[in-house]
This record gives C-alpha cells, sequence and structure tokens, in this order.
C-alpha cells in the first residue's frame, strides 16, 4: 500500500504526517508527505527517510515577512494551493491507494482523489471548526440544544461562504478541467462528513463536538530520540531547572517579547531557556543563567525544564503535557486558543489573556504555573496522553485497503 499525505501549514502541521509515515513504513506500508518546500521541512523528513514532495510557497516566508498578509494575499495563496494541489500533489498521487490531507484548507485534495480513484482522508488537528452538535442541517440527526444554546448555523453558513470565495472559483476552474461536476460547498467536501480528529482525547476531546460522525485517533506523535547538545545538557546541569520560553513558528511581532519574558523569568529565580524560533528571539544581556537553542528535540527538552512559555501550538501542546510539565499559553492564533483553555480548564498551566504578554501578566501567569499543586496537576494529566494515534491511524488506512470497515466512531478506535 502506498499512502499520500499531504499538508500545508508550519511544523505543527507537518510534523505529524512525518510520524504518520513512520508508522505506516513499520507497518509495511509507502508513505510520502506532500509539504511546503522550507528546508527545515526538509531536513526533518529526510532526518526519518520520508520522501518529500514539495509545495506551494515558503510558509516561514509569509509568516515572518515583513508585514502581516492582507486579504488581497490570501486570495493570491489560496488560488496557488489549488493550482499546486491539482498539478504538484496531483502527480504525487500517481500509484498511491489513499490520500490524507490536513492543513490549510487542502481545497482540491479531495477532487485528486477522485481523479485517481483513491481513498480520501480529512484530518484536522483540533475540534475547532466543526459545526455544533445541536443544530445540524434539515435531514441530519443530531441531540436536541440545551436551553439558551446559540444556534451556530448561521455562523457555520457564513463560515462556508468565506471559504467558497477564497477558494471556490479556483477549485471549480481546475475541476471542469479534468471532467469533474463543480463543488457548491468547499468546506463539506474536503471535510465531509467522516473527517478524522488528529488530538488527544484529553487535551483535545471530540466526543459531542459536532454533528458530524468524527473518528478521534489520537495525536499524531513522531518519536525523538535526538540527544540534546553537548553545550546545552551542560548547561542545564549547571543548576536548577530553568523555564523554557519560546513559540515555534510563530513572528511575535511584539520587539519587548524576548526582554520581558526574561525579565519576568528572573524576577521568579529561575534561569531561562530562550527557543529562537522563527521570531529569532535570544538572551538579552551576557548573564549566564540565560541560554538560547535553535532546532532540538523537545520530547527530551521538556521534561528537564520547570516549566514551558509557549504559543499554544497542537504539537507543543501535546508534548509538554506529556512532559508532565506546567505550562503558560500566550495564544497568537487559529486554534492557539483553545489550547490555551484546555491547558487552563485542565489545571496543568495558565492561558494568558491575549497574545502580547507584559511583564505584569507573564509574572502572574508563572506564579500559577510554577506553583506546587500545578506540578502535581501536570505529572497526574501527563500519564493520561495517549501515545498511539499515529498506530490507530495507520490501522485504519491499511484495513480500509484491505476491504474492511476502515473508520470507526469517535471513542472506540
Amino acid at each position: 500500500m502506498r499512502v499520500l499525505l499531504m499538508s500545508y501549514g508550519s511544523r505543527g502541521d507537518v510534523e505529524p504526517l512525518a510520524g504518520l509515515a513512520v508508522r505506516l513504513r513499520e507497518l509495511g506500508a509507502e508513505a510520502v508527505v506532500c509539504a511546503p518546500p522550507d528546508e527545515e521541512f526538509a531536513e526533518l523528513l529526510a532526518r526519518v527517510g520520508v520522501p518529500h514532495v514539495p509545495f506551494g510557497p515558503s510558509v516561514r516566508a509569509l509568516a515572518v515577512g515583513a508585514k502581516p498578509p492582507t486579504q488581497e494575499d490570501a486570495f493570491r495563496l489560496a488560488a496557488s494551493l489549488v493550482a499546486a494541489h491539482f498539478e504538484t500533489v496531483g502527480a504525487a498521487a500517481e500509484g498511491c491507494d489513499a490520500l490524507v490531507a490536513t492543513g490549510l484548507l487542502p481545497a482540491g485534495a479531495r477532487s485528486v482523489a477522485e481523479l485517481h480513484g483513491l481513498r480520501y482522508v480529512y484530518a484536522g488537528f483540533h475540534p475547532l471548526g466543526l459545526p455544533s452538535p445541536h443544530f445540524p442541517p434539515p435531514g441530519r440527526p443530531g441531540p436536541p440544544a440545551p436551553p439558551g444554546m446559540t444556534d451556530n448555523r448561521a455562523l457555520w453558513d457564513l463560515d462556508a461562504q468565506r471559504v467558497n470565495a477564497l477558494y471556490g472559483e479556483a477549485l471549480n476552474t481546475h475541476r471542469a478541467a479534468i471532467g469533474l461536476a463543480p463543488v457548491d460547498n468547499v468546506r463539506d467536501h474536503v471535510f465531509t462528513d467522516r473527517p478524522w480528529l488528529a488530538a488527544d482525547p484529553v487535551l483535545g476531546p471530540g466526543e459531542g463536538v459536532t454533528y458530524l460522525d468524527v473518528v478521534q485517533t489520537g495525536a499524531w506523535i513522531l518519536p525523538d530520540e535526538r540527544p540534546l547538545p553537548e553545550d546545552l545538557s551542560a548547561w542545564l546541569e549547571a543548576g536548577e531547572a530553568p523555564v523554557y520560553v519560546g513559540f515555534g513558528s510563530m513572528a511575535m511581532r511584539s520587539p519587548d517579547v524576548a526582554r520581558v519574558a526574561v525579565e519576568a523569568v528572573r524576577d521568579r529565580g529561575r534561569r531561562v531557556l530562550v527557543g529562537r524560533g522563527w521570531a529569532g528571539l535570544g538572551p538579552i544581556d551576557d548573564r549566564d543563567d540565560c541560554f538560547a537553542v535553535g532546532e532540538v528535540s523537545h520530547q527530551a527538552l521538556f521534561p528537564r525544564v520547570a516549566a514551558v512559555v509557549h504559543h499554544g501550538g497542537a504539537g507543543t501542546t501535546v508534548t509538554a503535557t506529556r512532559s508532565g510539565v506546567p505550562q503558560v499559553v500566550v495564544p497568537q492564533v487559529v486554534d492557539q486558543p483553545y489550547w490555551a483553555g484546555r491547558v487552563a480548564d485542565l489545571g496543568i498551566g495558565v492561558a494568558h489573556d491575549g497574545p502580547v504578554p507584559t511583564y505584569a501578566s507573564l509574572s502572574a501567569a508563572l506564579e500559577v504555573a510554577l506553583a506546587p499543586e500545578t506540578g502535581r496537576r501536570a505529572k497526574a494529566v501527563a500519564a493520561t496522553v495517549r501515545t498511539d494515534g499515529t498506530t490507530v491511524a495507520a490501522r485504519l488506512l491499511l484495513d480500509g485497503a484491505a476491504g474492511t470497515d476502515a473508520d470507526t466512531p469517535l471513542g472506540s478506535a
């Protein structure tokens, strides 16, 4: 069996596919990943021996450009990505048996699968963006809405209109060119009635979030056994556990974020470990209580820190949670406020109010995160996080290839 995995997005959208590809290979299948052309994604996939087919423009260039993308930029990107779905992803689909699509709305992926006769699966990494379970469209089953609950059908319809405006013309132009009928609701076409949810059931529970027949696999985790760099290991061993501060693929356009974070951590009596990330953060002076790192294994690092201050990406959140370390989540975009809320709800850390931390706000958050009871709760929740998500997803794909009923209802996988 040969599976094509595709995603356009940041590290958190690509690394899970690498994890699933590795597990598929271990179970005897082949896997290819279509992902953005950024060097770090090419290096990630090469490190685990997974073929990489680059498509679309550099994600990092879009994220850290001089100015945030405009609405006009979004329309241009949408059209170019649809073209890349039909051309580059379509070419990669030759000889495959299944296509799994995720990341920024993969508008053309299902059409590629349809053209080549492949099984198609849409997978999301968070439960946001799914329609309410209480207000299904006419003819669809769903539980009655609780008293006072707001009907979200209007918002759901507005979202469908937004997606159609971005992708509809480009998608249907390409479909017409290969003899496929037009699509009148791009979002629902992409999602299907049975999407997969590749999120941990404790961190991102899918039960009851939508009337769609969601299949929750658990998070797709790529094992990372790389040792930490020698200089970092020596610094960690030379003192008490530090607080890690890093914002991954976020640009963090606030110019004082590094200074605010370092000063807030220092005033809690802790050393500071700064993750450079796409924001290019670094030390604010030459004091030896601060150390900066680039790309390292978070799976090896996080168990050795006192707390993790991060942006709330799905991958970072699940890694920190598995490590049993308290978190301060400073959410920036998309699903990150959701993960911040889940961290707070579970009592394993703090959801920062807003995307720009100040000395006062971060100090207050660290006071809670570094409290003994938060640490105890973080260790307790760590033991509940599932690590078999890629196995569940791979088995579903392989069982489908064998002609069995591949998808199981949410919670039974």
